[in-house]
C-alpha cells in the first residue's frame, strides 16, 4: 500500500489562496481585495472582491481616490468582505470564517460581526493603526470575533490558465 501524498496545500493556503485569486478579479487600479468565507465544515461557502455594485458599469464610474467623494472610488466600490457576504445566499453565517487578503475597515467589520462570522484571517494590514483599522480592531474585540494574521508559509503556487 502506497502512502499519501505529502506536500498538500494546508486548509489556511487553500482559502487564504482562493481569497487572492478572488481578488484578482477587481478592476480596481490600485487595490485589489478578496475574501473566502469558509463553513467549519472547511467547505466554501462564499467569496467576493472589491468593485462596484451589480449592474453599475465600471467604465462609468471613476476609480480615483482623489477628489470629492462623488468623483472618487470611494462612493461606489463595495469591498469584498461586505460582496462575499452579501454574495452568500444559503441562509446564516453564523459561526464561519472569513479569509481576506486585507484587514477590514470598520463599515466592513460591521457587517462581519453583525453577519455572525465568528474568525478572521487576514494577509495584509496596510492600514494599521489608522483610525479605521483601531475602529475596526476594537469592534471586532468587543464581539468576540477571533482575529488571527495570516502565516505565510513561503510556498509557491501557480496556476496555469
Amino acid at each position: 500500500m502506497s502512502e499519501k501524498r505529502k506536500d498538500y496545500i494546508s486548509w489556511d493556503e487553500y482559502f487564504m489562496g482562493i481569497a487572492q485569486l478572488s481578488a484578482m478579479r477587481s478592476k480596481d487600479p490600485n487595490t485589489q481585495v478578496g475574501a473566502c468565507i469558509v463553513s467549519k465544515e472547511n467547505k466554501i461557502l462564499s467569496m467576493g472582491y472589491n468593485g462596484f455594485p451589480k449592474g453599475c458599469d465600471d467604465d462609468e464610474y471613476p476609480w480615483n481616490r482623489d477628489g470629492d467623494v462623488y468623483d472618487s472610488k470611494y462612493a461606489y466600490v463595495t469591498h469584498s468582505e461586505l460582496n462575499a457576504i452579501l454574495n452568500y445566499r444559503g441562509g446564516s453565517l453564523d459561526g464561519t470564517k472569513l479569509y481576506v487578503t486585507l484587514f477590514p475597515c470598520n463599515e466592513c467589520a460591521k457587517a462581519i460581526i453583525q453577519s455572525g462570522i465568528t474568525e478572521l484571517v487576514y494577509a495584509d494590514d496596510k492600514y494599521n493603526g489608522t483610525p479605521t483599522n483601531l475602529a475596526s480592531r476594537r469592534m471586532l474585540k468587543s464581539a468576540g470575533v477571533k482575529v488571527t494574521p495570516y502565516q505565510k508559509s513561503g510556498r509557491r503556487i501557480q496556476l496555469e490558465v
